[in-house]
């Protein structure tokens, strides 16, 4: 089974009992973003949670193989359509350079760790409309001097 039959696999079986992402990461255990992306084939998922998630989901050893596999990263160059991916796109055009200014200033010379991560989603009611809250929580990575 490849990435994408794993992810169908998986949407059709979240879809058929329900359950939201929040939901199936209590039952795996780990980040609701971590466990999303896993099944949506962005991250590998180690074996003893894709077990989990296929319990959860009553799927196969199939899918439990296939969460387990190390998917291809960052390998589409195109702008992103989706109106609401587009929006993180769009806040990084505009504001990427600024962050890597302040992240300079307060860091020194290096990048902020896409491995050592952690990313989590909420929500806070405001009177004027709900607000997204997106925290990205990644180490700071100085550049070697030699």
């Amino acid at each position: 089974m490849d990435k994408l039959a794993m992810t169908e696999t998986i949407m059709a079986a979240k879809a058929e009992k329900g359950m939201t992402w929040e939901a199936i990461a209590g039952e795996v255990g780990l980040n609701p973003v971590f466990v999303t992306a896993a099944a949506l084939g962005q991250c590998s998922m180690p074996k003893e949670y894709g077990e989990k998630l296929a319990g959860a989901l009553g799927l196969s050893g199939e899918v439990v193989a296939a969460l387990a596999v190390c998917p291809n990263k960052g390998t589409d160059q195109t702008v992103p359509t989706d109106p609401l991916i587009y929006r993180f796109y769009e806040i990084m055009q505009v504001y990427g350079t600024s962050m890597k200014e302040v992240i300079h200033e307060k860091f020194g010379d290096g990048i902020m760790s896409a491995i050592d991560f952690t990313l989590d989603v909420d929500r806070e009611e405001d009177p004027k409309g709900d607000r997204v809250v997106v925290t990205m929580n990644g180490k700071f990575l100085p550049y070697k001097i030699w």
